[in-house]
C-alpha cells in the first residue's frame, strides 16, 4: 500500500488545496498512490472526517500534524485527545525531546520531516544541539525538496541509521503524490499507520508524474 505521509490543505495557513480536489486529481491522473494524511501546520484538524470522501473516492485519507521544534519540523502520527492536553501543538519553540516524550507515552510517532532543509530542518541544528535521542525515522524523500534537500536527508538517514518516509509536502493539488511511503501491510486507519511505522517494512518513494 502506498501513502502520501506529508500533505497540507486549506486548513493550513499556507495550504491552497481543498481534500475533495486532492481525490479528484489523483483519480484523474492515475497518480500511484492509495491515499494521503493530511498533516496540518501546528494543529490536528478535529473537525473534518474525510471518510464518506475517500470511501466515494476509493482513496485512504487520515489525519495527523505537523509541529516545529528546536530541530525543525516534525510530522505527528496517531495524534490523540491525550497526546494534544501533554503539549501545545501552536507552539513554535517545542523542545523535540518532549514531542518524541509525549508521542511515545500516547501512543503516537513523531518523524522530523524535510531534515536537509535549512533552517527548518534537522540537519541544520546538529551542530549547535548534537543528534537527538528517540528519533528512529526521517523523511527521506519530500515533494517540496530543493537542490541536494533530499541527499542530505538521506545521508542523515544513513549516518544515523533511521529508516526512511515519503511525502509530497503538497500545498496545492498537483504535488499531491510527489514522493509517498509502501508498506507491505494493508493502512485503513491512524491507529494501523502507527503500528506499520513502529515496524520495519516500509520505504520511501519518489513518484514519477507531471504537473499541470
Amino acid at each position: 500500500m502506498i501513502l502520501d505521509l506529508h500533505a497540507h490543505s486549506i486548513k493550513s495557513d499556507d495550504g491552497r488545496a481543498k481534500v475533495q480536489n486532492y481525490c479528484q486529481w489523483i483519480k484523474t491522473r492515475e497518480i500511484a498512490i492509495d491515499g494521503f494524511v493530511l498533516t496540518e501546520h501546528r494543529q490536528f484538524d478535529d473537525e473534518s472526517d474525510y471518510t464518506e470522501l475517500g470511501q466515494k473516492h476509493g482513496i485512504t485519507i487520515l489525519k495527523g500534524a505537523e509541529v516545529e521544534t528546536e530541530y525543525g519540523h516534525v510530522l505527528i502520527f496517531g495524534v490523540t485527545k491525550a497526546l494534544q492536553a501533554s503539549f501545545d501543538f501552536a507552539n513554535i519553540h517545542l523542545p523535540l525531546a518532549q514531542v518524541i516524550e509525549a508521542c511515545e507515552d500516547h501512543g503516537a510517532v513523531a518523524i522530523p520531516c524535510h531534515p536537509g532543509r535549512k533552517r527548518v530542518g534537522m540537519a541544520a541544528h546538529l551542530e549547535e544541539f548534537g543528534v537527538p535521542t528517540g528519533v528512529r525515522i526521517v523523511e527521506v524523500y519530500n515533494g517540496g525538496s530543493r537542490g541536494d534537500e533530499d541527499q542530505i536527508a538521506q545521508q542523515l538517514a544513513d549516518d544515523q541509521s533511521y529508516l526512511g518516509i515519503g511525502g509530497s509536502d503538497a500545498h496545492i493539488v498537483s504535488h499531491i503524490g510527489r514522493c509517498a511511503t509502501e508498506f507491505s501491510a494493508t493502512i485503513n486507519s491512524e491507529l494501523e499507520l502507527v503500528e506499520a511505522l513502529r515496524g520495519s517494512d516500509f520505504k520511501a518513494l519518489k513518484i514519477s508524474q507531471e504537473d499541470a
